[in-house]
C-alpha cells in the first residue's frame, strides 16, 4: 500500500472532503489522526475507517488555535513517532454570488484571513516537526478560482490564490529539509456536502449551475471527492517524491481554458 507506515494528520476530518481524504489515506495504509471541532462528525469518519480495517484516532482540535494544534501534534509524535503527512480541509464561512462592486469589505477579507490563518498554523506546526525528521508532506486544497478569473466568487478566489502562494513559498523554504509541499486545485465536487446541500435547497438552480460548470471543463465532467482523495494519496506517497512547490490541477481542465464552446 502506498502509505504503509505513514502517519497522517487531517484537520477538518468530519467534513465531506476531509473525510474522503482521510478514508483514502487509511485505505492506502496510513495511520490517520483525525481532528475537528465536533466530535460526532469526526468519529463518524473514524468509525467508517475502522469498519474497513483501517487505523484512525480522533481528537477535538481547534485548527485556528496555535497552542491546540501544537499540543495535538506533540501527542501524535509521542504516540506514533513521526508526522509524515499534514492535510487541512477546515471549512470557513463564505459569501459568493455578489459582484465585487457590491460585496462588503468584511465579506471579502474575512475568508482570506480565516482560510489562510488555519492553513498557515497547521502547516507551520507540521513543518517544525518534519524539519527535525527531515521528511514529510504538507498538502493543501484550493479550487478553480485560484487559477483563473472567476466572477462572483468574492473573497474565496483571493483566499485560494493566497493559499497557493503560501504552499509554493513553504516548499521553497522547506525543500532542503526533505519536506514536500503541494497544493491540490479542485474543480468543485458535486458529491461534496456543500453542493449536496445547495442542490437540496434549490435543485432547479443548481441543475443549471452544475451543467454550466461541466460545460466549462475540457472533460465535460466535474471531479468527484474520490478523484481529489486519490490525487492526495499519490502526492503524499513516495511515488510523488520529486513533486513539490506546485499546484496540481484537478479541475478537469477548467483552469487551462474555459471550454464551454467545445461540445460533443
Amino acid at each position: 500500500m502506498l502509505l504503509q507506515t505513514k502517519n497522517a494528520v487531517i484537520y477538518g476530518a468530519g467534513g465531506s472532503l476531509g473525510g474522503a481524504v482521510a478514508r483514502a489515506f487509511a485505505a492506502a495504509g496510513a495511520r490517520v489522526f483525525l481532528t475537528g471541532h465536533r466530535l460526532a462528525s469526526v468519529q463518524q469518519t473514524a468509525d467508517a475507517i475502522a469498519a474497513s480495517g483501517g487505523r484512525a484516532e480522533v481528537a477535538i482540535v481547534d485548527a485556528f488555535d496555535e497552542a491546540a494544534v501544537n499540543r495535538h501534534l506533540d501527542s501524535v509524535v509521542a504516540s506514533a513517532g513521526t508526522v509524515d503527512i499534514s492535510f487541512n480541509a477546515v471549512d470557513t464561512p463564505l459569501i459568493q454570488g455578489i459582484p465585487l462592486t457590491e460585496i462588503s469589505v468584511d465579506e471579502v477579507i474575512r475568508p482570506v484571513t480565516q482560510m489562510l490563518q488555519t492553513r498557515f498554523l497547521t502547516a507551520r506546526a507540521a513543518a517544525k516537526r518534519m524539519m527535525q525528521q527531515r521528511s514529510g508532506v504538507i498538502l493543501s486544497l484550493t479550487a478553480t478560482p485560484g487559477g483563473i478569473g472567476y466572477p462572483y466568487t468574492g473573497g474565496f478566489a483571493l483566499a485560494c490564490s493566497a493559499i497557493e502562494k503560501l504552499s509554493s513559498n513553504l516548499a521553497a523554504e522547506l525543500g532542503s529539509y526533505g519536506i514536500r509541499v503541494v497544493n491540490i486545485r479542485s474543480g468543485g465536487s458535486p458529491d461534496s456536502r456543500v453542493f449536496r446541500e445547495a442542490i437540496d435547497r434549490d435543485p432547479a438552480v443548481m441543475e443549471e449551475v452544475l451543467a454550466q460548470m461541466r460545460r466549462d471543463t475540457m472533460l465535460k465532467g466535474l471531479p468527484l471527492m474520490a478523484d481529489i482523495a486519490n490525487v492526495a494519496v499519490f502526492l503524499a506517497s513516495d511515488m510523488a517524491g520529486k513533486i513539490t512547490g506546485v499546484t496540481v490541477d484537478v479541475t478537469a481542465g477548467t483552469t487551462a481554458g474555459l471550454n464551454y464552446r467545445a461540445n460533443t
